[in-house]
């Protein structure tokens, strides 16, 4: 009977998730839906070269861009940093507000305003969201928004 209601769950959550993703705030699931189900999470912001990934415990922390290792473009220059960065991002602001240290909380709030000036100027765009770009050109991009 629970894998009959997980699947109800992971079925019915894909229905509703792209339409109201800000609905939900923490999703609890086992390791094939919870998977699953981030990979669609992932798709209502741009995709899985933009989704940051946190993984927390009660004392440590894990930060991660959300998509695979993509062994099959490996070493080419392809890949999008955009998730990377934004989960160093999130590092950044779970640090801050762990530590009370605000400079840390503003440090990713600039890491991510310069990701979304980068990307709303239209120069600069990873392949996955329809741009040309290469891994160390938006890497690049980021950096001098970052000044």
């Amino acid at each position: 009977a629970d894998v009959e209601i997980d699947y109800a769950y992971a079925d019915a959550i894909t229905v509703h998730m792209p339409k109201k993703p800000d609905f939900y705030d923490v999703i609890v699931a086992e390791n094939m839906f919870g998977d699953i189900i981030s990979d669609l999470g992932a798709g209502t912001v741009g995709g899985l070269g933009i989704a940051a990934s946190a993984e927390l415990g009660d004392s440590h922390g894990l930060f991660q861009g959300a998509h695979g290792s993509a062994p099959d473009i490996a070493g080419q220059d392809l890949a999008s940093p955009l998730a990377t960065i934004l989960s160093g991002a999130l590092m950044l602001r779970w640090l801050g507000e762990r530590h009370g240290d605000d400079a840390l909380v503003q440090g990713a709030a600039r890491v991510e305003r310069a990701v979304e000036d980068v990307l709303a100027a239209g120069q600069t765009v990873p392949r996955d969201l329809g741009g040309q770009a290469r891994c160390s050109e938006i890497t690049q991009a980021v950096c001098r928004q970052l000044g």
